[in-house]
């Protein structure tokens, strides 16, 4: 009599195979389901292209934290100092190649009024893209106020590990090393004081 596999014995293996294999293209399938969802929290990526601002609640940043946001397809980091960081700045223009900005395309002037070593509307809260001038790598946020391999010195700042370009916390790159300007300021303003825009200058701003 031909075997119809009816009665076959049941092939655990392959029914755990095939479950495992369902769950597996289902929680795909979710995946793909939530991505368009998700987008949709974040301006398109057409109008980051073409500059429309993007709005950053700080209520909740700490001292010595980080929050990343993207405007232009470029991060944005915004960082909130401690008082021990601003105190330090001044004390580091010899050891910077610009200290006070007098590069005009590295960021708006109002960003220099209050204080220039700070870089900053807010003197605690700096706003930096956060790409190295070098050559647009990424560089690493290292906020603690100790001596480090790279510079037995080191204040807190910004160090790019691909070429060894170094900045202080308000982005102000150092001397001898390959990035030739400081890490840029992009324009902002705030609505409120737990409230960022990124790509709008403050109204009246020159």
């Amino acid at each position: 009599m031909a075997n119809d596999g009816v009665n076959d014995p049941v092939n655990t293996g392959r029914r755990r195979f095939l479950s495992a294999t369902t769950a597996v293209v289902g929680a795909v399938g979710v995946g793909f389901a939530a991505v368009p969802f998700i987008k949709s929290w974040n301006p398109s990526a057409r109008a980051k292209l073409a500059g429309a601002p993007v709005t950053a609640d700080i209520s909740a940043l700490q001292e010595g934290q980080r929050l990343v946001m993207e405007w232009r397809g470029q991060p944005i980091w915004i960082v909130k100092r401690s008082k021990a960081i601003l105190e330090s700045l001044p004390g580091l223009d010899g050891r910077l190649r610009d200290p006070q900005s007098e590069n005009k395309d590295q960021q708006p002037a109002y960003v220099l009024k209050q204080n220039p070593e700070f870089r900053s509307i807010k003197a605690e809260v700096s706003v930096l893209v956060g790409l190295c001038t070098h050559l647009g790598c990424s560089p690493e946020m290292i906020a603690e106020i100790r001596p480090e391999p790279f510079d037995p010195e080191w204040k807190g700042g910004y160090f790019c590990p691909c070429h060894k370009s170094r900045f202080d916390m308000s982005g102000r790159v150092f001397q001898g090393v390959p990035a030739p300007i400081n890490l840029l300021v992009p324009p902002h303003h705030y609505q409120d004081d737990s409230t960022i825009i990124i790509g709008v200058d403050p109204q009246g701003a020159a």
